[in-house]
């Protein structure tokens, strides 16, 4: 019958409930509600999207937590969980967006989703690559490297350029741009498969297994003789006080995550601070959020490189929603290699 509204199942992650220590795939539970394929009478200024992929990324575990004070708002238990994905717009009562758009931004965990406040998503432009890449390479990520690295560390050619969490997904595109910089760079990561990737797929100078090492502060003397210049901080912990004995002069950190600390109940001392003032460190953290008005300017850089082969990105793609409770504990448990994507079921 004509004007007849559409209805479908609609698959959704939910927090079981507020966390301590690591997350459990048994913290989040799969529910299947119904969801029409309207927007509601009246409601203006929204969009109904479908999902197609969805970005697990480590700032999620902090989600999970009851925190306040926070940069970013706890999940709500017995609430879908909410992040970054890719998605088709079904209907739209935002001017900016019509149906069939794709978008990628903050939406639910969720089959489909109304999104209340559509001016934070980005309308993609550029479809001749795999869409997967707004997750990752073109979406938050990806930024979130260019912006360490270009902007917080201000590299030079020649320098030498440290990166942990290397394989992920943010990782492997700073050992890139720093490689397409003419840098010397090293990264670490926790197994040989992922050691061997960075040295023989993704261009690193050198790599190495971090959970081989036990003076992480010798190792990294081994590797940067002269100093690290640039030391791009995804691990925090132990790791970020064995960089700052090897800081060289002048040492630029950007402080992108501490996934070492994040399930722990207290924090891990950093115990090599006064490094800051003898080597005259700067160490800088920053939230990506407040760079996106320079995403065109990211993209005329990035979608080059990847046209004309000069940047290679892996990723680790789980199939179906119900895969994601897994697939984002895997984060931090080593399981994913690359960029962590979950491909929602087809229309």
């Amino acid at each position: 019958m004509a004007g007849e509204t559409v209805s479908r199942e609609n698959k959704q992650v939910l927090l079981k409930d507020y966390i301590t220590g690591f997350p459990k795939e048994s913290d989040m539970v799969l529910k299947k509600s119904t969801i029409d394929l309207k927007i509601p009478d009246g409601t203006n200024g929204v969009v109904l999207v479908k999902n197609l992929y969805l970005s697990c990324d480590p700032y999620m575990r902090n989600r999970m937590s009851h925190t306040v004070g926070s940069y970013i708002n706890s999940f709500t238990p017995g609430s879908p969980m909410a992040g970054y994905g890719v998605s088709r717009v079904i209907e739209s009562s935002y001017p900016d967006l019509k149906k069939d758009d794709l978008v990628w931004g903050f939406t639910g965990w969720e089959e489909y989703s109304l999104i209340t406040n559509p001016a934070t998503l980005f309308k993609i432009q550029n479809t001749d690559v795999p869409l997967t890449y707004y997750t990752g390479l073109l979406g938050m990520p990806g930024m979130t490297a260019y912006v360490g690295f270009y902007e917080i560390c201000t590299p030079k050619e020649g320098e030498s350029v440290f990166i942990s969490a290397a394989s992920g997904a943010v990782g492997q595109l700073v050992g890139q741009f720093a490689k397409l910089m003419g840098c010397y760079v090293v990264g670490s990561a926790g197994s040989k498969d992922k050691v061997e990737l960075l040295k023989n797929k993704l261009g690193f100078d050198d790599a190495f297994n971090y959970k081989e090492e036990e003076d992480l502060a010798a190792t990294l003397k081994r590797y940067f003789p002269k100093g690290i210049d640039i030391y791009f901080e995804n691990v925090g912990g132990k790791m970020l006080d064995a960089v700052l004995l090897n800081a060289a002069l002048h040492c630029r950190v950007a402080v992108c995550g501490m996934i070492s600390q994040y399930n722990l109940d207290r924090p891990e001392p950093v115990r090599n601070l006064f490094t800051l003032v003898s080597k005259r460190v700067r160490m800088e953290g920053f939230m990506v959020g407040d760079y996106y008005h320079q995403y065109p300017k990211f993209l005329d850089l990035v979608l080059p490189l990847i046209k004309n082969g000069k940047i290679t990105y892996i990723e680790d793609v789980a199939e179906g929603i119900e895969s994601a409770p897994a697939a984002l504990v895997g984060l931090f448990l080593g399981r994913n290699v690359g960029k962590q994507v979950v491909a929602v079921a087809p229309e």
